[in-house]
């Protein structure tokens, strides 16, 4: 049986190195390592939670992919679920984060709170309401 997700997100950072070690100091998610160029430029990251991976690109404008760093509106975001929010929210909040909203309970059934990476990708971090 295969360990491979069936979707893996992508999202595009001007420097992964930095963004993948946001992400793990940060966020908590586990390294799955950065690839490099011959010359140490990182080209590749990966950053997995659980059976969960986020793959992270090098802008590339041949490719038409940008970092949303400096962009005047979001596309989109990622949501995560985890088993205590609060104590998420926490950590990045200590650790400086850019957070969007604190823990709120919402009408469908989460506990959730918003927060941007560096270069202004948005997460929604969230714990089922029992």
């Amino acid at each position: 049986m295969s360990t491979t997700p069936n979707i893996i997100p992508i999202l595009v950072y001007e420097d992964i190195q930095a963004a993948h070690d946001y992400l793990v100091d940060v966020f908590g998610f586990t390294s799955g390592g950065l690839y490099r160029l011959d010359d140490g430029t990182v080209i590749h990251g990966e950053v997995r939670l659980g059976d969960s991976v986020v793959w992270m690109h090098a802008v590339s404008p041949s490719h038409e992919m940008a970092s949303p760093r400096g962009a005047l509106g979001s596309h989109g975001g990622l949501s995560v679920h985890i088993p205590d929010v609060d104590a998420h929210y926490a950590r990045a909040k200590a650790a400086g984060a850019r957070l969007d909203s604190e823990p709120t309970d919402q009408d469908y059934g989460l506990r959730e709170y918003g927060v941007r990476d560096p270069e202004g990708h948005r997460w929604w971090f969230a714990t089922p309401k029992s």
